[in-house]
């Protein structure tokens, strides 16, 4: 069996379970699941760069690479790849580790995107977080 030598970029921001809750109707665990846990994981960092409440503004290059099946362990890694005065970017990847089907044990990428956040004041308002570079964590 080819050994897969490509490991997760960034940290760890989400661990959860798939759910027959969440499968689509061919028997896999839903797409929209997977982009909404994805997000959840990387508006955790994002909050955590900017000290403050982030929205996501854009979601670009979701690339769905292998299917998620019910009792898969998932796991979101996020890593900041840029940036701006009011914005930041995360590479988020999905990975999954095979806990109840064969092959057990297996650990692969199953979906990957960037995910643009914008930290937003208390009325919505983008605001600055760059006062206190300090809190970026690369």
């Amino acid at each position: 069996m080819k050994q897969n030598l490509r490991q997760p970029l960034g940290e760890i921001v989400l661990r959860t379970l798939a759910m027959p809750s969440d499968t689509n109707a061919n028997g896999d665990i839903f797409g929209g699941w997977l982009m909404s846990q994805m997000d959840i994981g990387g508006a955790i960092l994002a909050k955590e760069i900017s000290m403050g409440r982030v929205v996501t503004a854009s979601i670009e290059r979701m690339t769905f690479l292998k299917p998620v099946r019910v009792g898969d362990v998932v796991t979101c890694y996020a890593h900041c790849i840029r940036t701006g005065t009011t914005s930041i970017t995360l590479q988020v990847e999905l990975w999954i580790k095979k806990v109840s089907s064969k092959p057990f044990g297996k650990h692969y990428c199953s979906t990957e995107a960037l995910f643009i956040y914008v930290a937003v004041d208390g009325d919505g308002i983008p605001r600055s977080w760059l006062k206190d570079k300090s809190n970026l964590m690369t």
